[in-house]
């Protein structure tokens, strides 16, 4: 399978409602610029994926210490790397020693969101464009936090609505159960 690239992918992406609409409107520019996936700039183009197991209808969410919530796998590109999909694909396997993730039910995008991102020691406040996909494992069982700090949680899709704070995952939650139903 060939990961689409980013501009197919944005293209080929429909809004659902006014917040994504705007988002996508913002991530649109970065397309094709030189820094598009670089971490420096102020806004940046980031991958995720709601990890899914369809046979049970559950999804894997992940501790994230930064934006203390509980939150999807993903995260920035690699120097080199512009494949939104192959980029969630290798963050999600690094962050949850799965090694059977594929794209579920297809390659397409799932939702676009421009998250805030608050200040660290090392890096000022920005925002991510991240681009989001569900990946499906058929070992549920093997999910390993890639360090203490980052614990995994097997949930159903309404443990995970109540578990995340994050108004933007719960409406990726929702089109993940549209999918699985």
């Amino acid at each position: 399978m060939q990961s689409p690239p980013l501009a197919r992918l944005l293209d080929d992406h429909r809004p659902q409602g006014p917040v994504e609409t705007a988002d996508h409107a913002r991530a649109l520019p970065l397309v094709g610029a030189p820094d598009a996936w670089d971490r420096a700039t102020p806004l940046h183009f980031t991958a995720s994926a709601l990890i899914v197991h369809p046979p049970t209808r559950r999804v894997l969410l992940r501790w994230h210490v930064r934006q203390q919530a509980w939150l999807q796998v993903g995260g920035h590109g690699d120097p080199g790397e512009s494949l939104p999909l192959e980029i969630a694909l290798r963050e999600g396997r690094e962050e949850t020693h799965l090694t059977d993730l594929r794209p579920w039910p297809g390659d397409e995008l799932v939702h676009v969101v421009v998250v805030p991102v608050p200040a660290n020691a090392v890096e000022p406040a920005h925002e991510h464009a991240d681009l989001r996909f569900l990946l499906a494992t058929d070992t549920p069982d093997e999910a390993r936090p890639e360090n203490p700090d980052a614990p995994l949680e097997w949930l159903t899709l309404e443990e995970a609505r109540e578990r995340t704070t994050e108004e933007n995952l719960r409406e990726t939650l929702d089109r993940a159960a549209r999918l699985l139903a």
